[in-house]
This record gives structure tokens, C-alpha cells and sequence, in this order.
């Protein structure tokens, strides 16, 4: 920061607050905490824990959805560009065989070629939708949730 004279002042950093904060009693003092003060006070600070927790992932997600959406766009547009570069490609695949065959029946083997492609990715993209099973390891993390919290797990 400057002042109005030109020079430079820095301000010392403030200081961090506490990570543990020492439980107190009602009358202050952390030595005669009854068990009481101790649990309110642990209480309190799970709860703060998980605000902040929850905020963090907030934020986070926040920032990750909009690399992903600016990142899907990109993919989008890439995908858009190599539709056109196929189709040219196709075009001149066309063109060229219609000078040695004719044009009517280059056009049909252009055809027959991309619908050979286009029935390959279909039953590679349908076997692999077969293998697909969710998320089976987060649905039994998330089940055993609930006995862990009550002491069973």
C-alpha cells in the first residue's frame, strides 16, 4: 500500500486463527471444564468443521462445473470441425472414385463404407454400455454410513 508521500507501507499479516481452540467452562477457565462444556464444545466444533466442509466442496464444484462446461464446449466445437473435415474427406473420396467408376456409384460406395463404420462403433458403443454398473463401491460405502454412526462398523 502507499502513502499519499510516495512510499511504500506494508501491514503485518493478521494472524491465523486457532485450529484448536481449548474447551472452557462457563467460568472461562479450560482446566475446570465440567464433561458438559467438553461435548458442547465438540459438538460446536463438528458442526463448524462440517459448514466449512460444505462450503469447500461448494466452492470446489462451482469451479470444477465451469472448467467442464468451457472444456465441453471445446469438445463441441472440435466435434463440430471434424464432422466438416469427414465430410470434405467423403467429398473427395466421391469425387475421386466417380472419375473411375462414375459418380453414381462412387457415391454408393462412399455410402456403403461409412454405414460399415457406422454399424462397427454401434456394436462397440453397445457392448460397452453393457458393461456399464453404476457405482456399486460408493452405494455400499454410503450403506454402511448409518451403523458406523450409531458404533456398530
Amino acid at each position: 500500500m502507499s502513502t499519499p508521500t510516495g512510499r511504500m507501507t506494508t501491514t503485518p499479516p493478521a494472524a491465523p486463527p486457532s485450529a484448536v481452540t481449548p474447551p472452557l467452562s462457563a467460568t472461562g477457565s479450560a482446566d475446570n471444564a465440567s464433561v458438559g462444556d467438553l461435548m458442547a464444545n465438540v459438538s460446536r466444533d463438528i458442526s463448524t468443521l462440517m459448514r466449512q466442509e460444505v462450503e469447500l466442496a461448494k466452492a470446489e464444484a462451482k469451479e470444477s462445473a465451469s472448467r467442464a462446461g468451457k472444456g465441453a464446449g471445446m469438445f463441441a466445437g472440435a466435434g463440430i470441425a471434424g464432422h466438416f473435415v469427414l465430410l470434405f474427406l467423403s467429398i473427395a473420396l466421391w469425387w475421386g472414385l466417380g472419375d473411375a467408376i462414375g459418380h453414381g456409384l462412387s457415391a454408393l460406395v462412399v455410402a456403403a463404407i461409412w454405414a460399415v463404420i457406422a454399424g462397427v462403433l454401434a456394436l462397440v458403443g453397445r457392448s460397452e454400455m453393457k458393461t456399464v454398473k453404476g457405482m456399486p463401491r460408493t452405494a455400499d460405502s454410503v450403506k454402511k454410513i448409518p451403523p458406523a454412526l450409531k458404533g456398530d462398523a
